[in-house]
C-alpha cells in the first residue's frame, strides 16, 4: 500500500503503534489462544515472564488461565527460531520448524561436534525418547535417565542439546505442566492437527503476521526475529507488501498493518498509558533495533552486564522509562517501580497508573 510520511511521527507514537499492534493498547485479545496465534510467537525462555506477557494482552485473564491453556495444549512452547523457547499456536509449529530447523541445527554444528553428537546419536536418542513417551509423558530428568541407559551421555549440556534437536526435528515437544516444569511428549501425540505450507508460502505468511502484530517494524527486524536470511525476507515482503502499509520515519522504512496505520488518522491512543511488562516481552525483544523505544543510554539497566537476562520494564507513552521489581510467580508480590530518573521518580499521574498496573498484576496472580 502507499507509503505514509513521517512528518507527524515521533518515537513515542511509533512505540504506541507497536503497543496497539501487540494488543497492549485498546481492547486487547479475546482469548489466550488468539493472543498467542496473533503474535504469532512470544519469547518464552522465562516461563513466568511469558505467562504474564500473555496475561497483559488478554483482559481479565489469570495466571491459572494461561497455565491451563499451556497444560491442555491450546498453546505450545518450543524452539521454533533463534534457538530460543517461544509460545505459539500448535498448528503453526511444524511448518515453522520446517523453515528454520536445518539452519538452527547447522548453526550449532560446531557445538555438536564438541559434544560428540552425530546423526547416528540423534537417531538413537529419538528411538529411545519415543519409546519412553509412547502413549504418555516424561520429565526431563526421566528422559535424560533413559538417554544414559541407552548409552547417550547427557553430561556437559549434551542432554539439553539432544532434547533441542529432537524438538526441532519434530520428534518431541514440551507438553503438560508438572509444577513449573513441562513434561516431554511425542510431537504427533500432542499436536494432532498441523498446517502444511511450503517454504515460500510459510515465510510470506510468517512475515505478514509479524508486521501485523509487531508493526511498525523493518525488514531487518523480521529477519533477525525469525532467524532468516535478509534476502529471503525481502522476497517475502515483495509478495505481501500490498497487504501492508509502508511508513518512513527518520530515514528508515517500516511496515505495519492497515488497521494499525489507521490509528494515525484517528489518533494513536496511549500517550498517558503506563504498563508493567515482564522481562523478555515482545515489545522490546521482538525487534533487532530496540532504540526506538529504549534510549541506548539506558540499555544497560535493562540487561545488566549484557548477560542476556532482560529485566521487567515500565513503559509509558510508548517508551521504556524504567524497570520494576516483584516476584514473577509469588502470591504476595511487592511491586516496586525503579524509574530511570532516580532523582525525580515517576510523576504523580504515572505513579498512580503504575499502582493500577501493580494491582492488575496481583489480581492476575490471584493474590
Amino acid at each position: 500500500m502507499a507509503a505514509v510520511t513521517g512528518n507527524r511521527l515521533s518515537p513515542g507514537i511509533m512505540g504506541r503503534l507497536r503497543l496497539a499492534a501487540q494488543g497492549l493498547l485498546g481492547p486487547g485479545f479475546q482469548s489466550i489462544p488468539e493472543a498467542v496465534r496473533r503474535m504469532p510467537a512470544m519469547q518464552a525462555q522465562d516461563l513466568q515472564a511469558v505467562l504474564w506477557a500473555v496475561g497483559q494482552r488478554v483482559p481479565g485473564s489469570r495466571i491459572d488461565d494461561v497455565r491451563g491453556a499451556l497444560h491442555r495444549g491450546e498453546i505450545v512452547r518450543s524452539w521454533p527460531m533463534r534457538g530460543t523457547l517461544h509460545l505459539l499456536a500448535p498448528e503453526d509449529l511444524k511448518w515453522m520448524l520446517a523453515i528454520t530447523s536445518d539452519r538452527l541445527i547447522q548453526g550449532l554444528a560446531r557445538r555438536h561436534r564438541e559434544l560428540e553428537i552425530t546423526a547416528a546419536d540423534v537417531d538413537a536418542a529419538a528411538a529411545t525418547a519415543l519409546q519412553l513417551v509412547s502413549g504418555g509423558a516424561a520429565s526431563r530428568a526421566e528422559l535424560f535417565q533413559a538417554f544414559e541407559r541407552a548409552g547417550q551421555s547427557t553430561a556437559g549440556q549434551r542432554g539439553i542439546h539432544l532434547l533441542g534437536i529432537l524438538c526441532q526435528r519434530g520428534y518431541l515437544v514440551q507438553g503438560p505442566l508438572a509444577g513449573n516444569q513441562q513434561l516431554v511428549v511425542a510431537f504427533d501425540d500432542w499436536i494432532t492437527e498441523s498446517r502444511t505450507l511450503d517454504r515460500s508460502e510459510g515465510v510470506s505468511e510468517w512475515l505478514l503476521r509479524y508486521f501485523r502484530s509487531h508493526g511498525p517494524g523493518t525488514e531487518r527486524d523480521f529477519a533477525w526475529w525469525a532467524g532468516l536470511p535478509l534476502t529471503e525476507t525481502r522476497a517475502a515482503l515483495a509478495r505481501v507488501s500490498d497487504q501492508l502499509v509502508e511508513l518512513e520515519f527518520e530515514g528508515t522504512r517500516y511496515w505495519l498493518s492497515p488497521e494499525t496505520a489507521a490509528l494515525l488518522d484517528a489518533g494513536v491512543p496511549g500517550q498517558r498509558t503506563v504498563l508493567a511488562l515482564p522481562g523478555f516481552d515482545e515489545f522490546l525483544l521482538g525487534y533487532a533495533d530496540r532504540s526506538l523505544v529504549l534510549p541506548p543510554e539506558h540499555a544497560e539497566k535493562i540487561v545488566p552486564g549484557g548477560n542476556g537476562v532482560f529485566k521487567k520494564t515500565i513503559v509509558a507513552g510508548g517508551g521504556v522509562i524504567g524497570t520494576w521489581a516483584g516476584p514473577a510467580g509469588g502470591r504476595n508480590p511487592g511491586v516496586v517501580p525503579e524509574p530511570f530518573d532516580a532523582v525525580n521518580g515517576l510523576r504523580p499521574a504515572a505513579q498512580k497508573s503504575f499502582e493500577l498496573q501493580a494491582a492488575k498484576y496481583r489480581k492476575y496472580l490471584g493474590s
